[in-house]
């Protein structure tokens, strides 16, 4: 697979990641473990060398699964956890205290089995806490050698700046797709202006884009889309008609839906890098191929002109969890 670079920090990582979340968190009952290691070696054998994972995955659960998966090939992978919520618990709230990242981060290496972690990211900034202050924290753990880049998730531009004056900012991971575009405004701009990488979350959508999921689909209990108000029946009806020009564009391409979603995406900037989870080997190998689908400019401009037409409704969070995004 292509290789990457996340801005100017000198991180080179395989073009398409994997979001490991899935697995073990979220999205209905967690994968056996013995499949969900398969999974990730498999990922691995295919090209992808970048997994991301956070403490509140499970909480923990996943960290722990990526340091079984990942410890025979360990040198050659690229890590990314997160820290941020108190004890790992999104609705416990936040938590970004310098004393706690540290504890955090010496829990993440003992369940990663490592003695680094290649980019630790603050899950969500945190308004109780000065971003100095959180920066100056990671910063002392890269010196340490215990962390190598410093990412950020869901932050908004003044605490990017604010942060990266203190320790240059590696990447922002923030959600990024077809059906949601609000980075485009102020996010991916101030990216390119001080070299920061991007790495888009729930690229396809949270599955909505692959075509897989109409007004019809029934999900798990604990999978957390049921509180998603975009995920409501009514809004699913009205957002089919763009799964319906995802699919116009893919027959014409001999694609998928889900490969010219994550194309997209990577045709907008070359430091641009999805990182898309599933649970199935096949979904696992169609997202991969994205990488190698080209979309010249008549393909964007398709797009870009259809996309017009479409409006998307639904929030991306129910308002509890879309508190703890502070821009």
């Amino acid at each position: 697979m292509q290789k990457r670079h996340l801005g100017k920090s000198g991180l080179e990582v395989s073009a398409i990641g994997l979001g490991c979340m899935g697995l073990s968190f979220a999205y209905g009952p967690a994968l056996e473990q013995k499949a969900a290691v398969t999974l990730i070696r498999e990922a691995f054998d295919k090209g992808v060398n970048f997994f991301d994972t956070a403490e509140a995955y499970g909480p923990y659960t996943n960290e722990q699964l990526l340091g079984e998966a990942l410890a025979p090939i360990r040198d050659k992978v690229v890590i990314a956890t997160k820290f941020g919520f108190k004890n790992g618990v999104p609705d416990e709230g936040l938590d970004s205290r310098p004393e706690t990242i540290k504890a955090v981060v010496e829990a993440s290496l003992k369940r990663l089995n490592t003695d680094r972690i290649e980019l630790l990211y603050q899950h969500r900034v945190d308004p109780q806490v000065p971003i100095e202050d959180v920066a100056g924290a990671v910063k002392q753990l890269v010196e340490e050698g215990k962390v190598l880049h410093f990412g950020m998730s869901e932050a908004g531009p003044d605490a990017i700046r604010r942060a990266h004056a203190v320790l240059p900012v590696a990447a922002l991971q923030s959600e990024y797709s077809l059906w949601w575009r609000e980075p485009e405004e102020q996010i991916l701009p101030l990216l390119e202006e001080l070299g920061i990488g991007f790495v888009p979350f729930s690229p396809l959508g949270k599955g909505f884009l692959t075509g897989a999921i109409d007004a019809n689909t029934q999900f798990a209990d604990d999978d957390f889309r049921n509180i998603v108000p975009r995920f409501t029946e009514e809004n699913r009806k009205a957002n089919a008609q763009l799964v319906e020009l995802l699919g116009e564009i893919a027959e014409g391409k001999g694609a998928t839906r889900a490969q010219i979603a994550l194309a997209w995406l990577l045709a907008q900037k070359p430091w641009i890098v999805p990182i898309p989870g599933t649970t199935k080997l096949n979904r696992l190998e169609e997202n991969i191929g994205a990488a190698s689908l080209v979309l010249n400019n008549d393909d964007l401009s398709a797009i870009a002109s259809a996309l017009k037409q479409i409006k998307i409704v639904g929030d991306r969070y129910p308002a509890h969890l879309q508190k703890n995004v502070n821009r």
